[in-house]
């Protein structure tokens, strides 16, 4: 049974970033009950083999909705291939002042301008450990605001020094629009220097603990043909195990007019679907299949999902659709590609 469409107005009738809480505390309140069990409509297994991984289906829950890893387990339950938690930084932080979240439910759209909130990457890795979840499970790590630009590097390695024994993958996440600079470290000589420290500390981790954790770079959708071919070179040249295909864009071209459309922050849902499936699609030219790409960006449907897939992509991520669709979403997507 979807109880969603009957939960959604109440919910949207709240501040967005209130609701957002509430709905998780719903969500794992549903799990512990087993009420979710109920709920929760059959999913296929699909098994696909991606980074050296084992995903059970190829549509993960995108970095941003648990932020802390307190809600892996009721997650998990909702039938997703991956989980995604994040974005994390070595310290805790308050992120931006609110209001900081916003919905545009005339575009199907958020805007958030959270600022990397979040408890710090040791809390994360105590709730990663008490919870039951034995699949595929990726931390997404950046910088603290405080953290000055010229010294991201060292918060990165701190995030994937703590993080590499408990993650499945680890996501470098270098394209939120809301954490001041963060953007310039796609750009010229940061982001080689960053990859290349990355690397050398992911096969340091390797030989200390035995095992492989891949690293993924999350990228804007806002870059053009030719930062998306110096990405791609970097990312071949330095041996990265993945990319994905797209944070939240600066840009507002799609929701112009709205209420909401001056505030600032990283745009995502319906409006990102086009831009995101350009980047997807100009990865994979450049790639050729030599790294897998990650979509996420504006899947409400299972065309959608299919649209990435043709445009290049090898696994699949929502967010913002969730929101305004629901669990049955997920079902659909899976069940639908």
């Amino acid at each position: 049974m979807n109880l969603y469409p009957l939960l959604r107005p109440l919910l949207f009738a709240l501040d967005a970033e209130t609701a957002h809480h509430l709905t998780l505390e719903l969500l794992k309140l549903a799990h512990q009950t087993g009420v979710s069990a109920l709920t929760v409509p059959d999913i296929s297994d699909q098994p696909v083999t991606v980074m050296g991984l084992n995903f059970k289906n190829r549509l993960g829950l995108a970095a941003g909705l648990d932020k802390n890893g307190d809600y892996i387990d009721a997650l998990a339950a909702l039938g997703f291939g991956f989980i995604e938690i994040g974005t994390v930084t070595p310290r805790p932080q308050p992120g931006n002042p609110k209001p900081r979240l916003f919905r545009l439910p005339e575009h199907q759209a958020i805007i958030n301008r959270m600022g990397f909130n979040n408890q710090g990457v040791e809390h994360l890795l105590a709730q990663v450990e008490s919870s039951a979840y034995q699949g595929i499970l990726g931390i997404n790590i950046g910088k603290n605001a405080d953290t000055a630009i010229e010294n991201a590097r060292e918060d990165y390695l701190i995030g994937l020094r703590k993080s590499y024994a408990a993650a499945s993958y680890i996501t470098i996440n270098i394209s939120s629009p809301n954490t001041k600079n963060l953007r310039q470290l796609q750009q010229g000589d940061e982001i080689k220097l960053l990859l290349e420290a990355l690397k050398a500390e992911q096969l340091r981790l390797q030989a200390e603990h035995g095992k492989y954790t891949p690293i993924a770079v999350k990228i804007a959708p806002d870059l053009d043909d030719e930062e998306i071919r110096h990405i791609a070179a970097l990312l071949l040249a330095f041996e990265m195990d993945a990319v994905i295909a797209t944070n939240t864009t600066i840009s507002r071209e799609a929701v112009q007019g709205h209420r909401y459309a001056a505030e600032a922050g990283g745009l995502s849902g319906a409006p990102v679907r086009e831009a995101s499936t350009r980047v997807v699609a100009g990865l994979a030219a450049e790639l050729q299949g030599k790294l897998p790409i990650i979509a996420a960006g504006g899947i409400f449907s299972a065309e959608d999902a299919r649209q990435k897939l043709a445009a290049g992509a090898s696994l699949l991520q929502i967010y913002s659709g969730l929101i305004y669709r629901g669990p049955q979403l997920i079902a659909d997507v899976v069940n639908g590609i």
